[in-house]
């Protein structure tokens, strides 16, 4: 579990260290060869723990200290997912590994949306959303006052 955290952790930090550049960065800028193999190494560091580490952690911990085995199976809150083979209801067989497995696909399906996110936030970053519209006459001509 301590692995799962600190991989988290980690991700969280990366998170933090770009949202921090991005705010310190204009859009215009023209970044050096170096920085570019930095960041670059940054952001391969960042899908490295992403979408190896985390997911890894998180199957080792489900594995190892949860003891998610495939001939454990899953009966629910008053035995409402007991399957048929072992006396309930339910015609399919449930066990602990495929709620393993689906929450680690979860797990890289919001890593993912974050990825995608992140990405657009950085492409984003210095617009300026707030435009000033000028009143146009009923032919498009911009109003102008008198005088000016």
């Amino acid at each position: 579990m301590v692995a799962f955290v600190v991989s988290i952790l980690g991700l969280v930090a990366m998170i933090g260290i770009f949202w921090w550049y991005k705010d310190r960065t204009p859009r215009d800028h023209d970044f050096t060869w170096g920085e570019a193999m930095v960041f670059a190494t940054f952001v391969f560091s960042g899908f490295f723990l992403a979408y190896g580490i985390v997911p890894h952690q998180w199957l080792v911990w489900a594995d190892n200290e949860l003891n998610w085995r495939p001939d454990r199976t899953v009966w629910g809150i008053g035995n409402i997912l007991r399957p048929e083979a072992e006396g309930g209801w339910l015609p399919l067989t449930i066990s602990w590994l495929t709620i393993r497995d689906l929450i680690a696909v979860t797990i890289y399906g919001i890593l993912l949306g974050v990825n995608i996110w992140l990405w657009s936030v950085w492409q984003n970053r210095g617009k300026d959303d707030t435009k000033v519209v000028e009143k146009v006459s009923e032919y498009g001509r911009p109003l102008v006052k008198e005088g000016v």
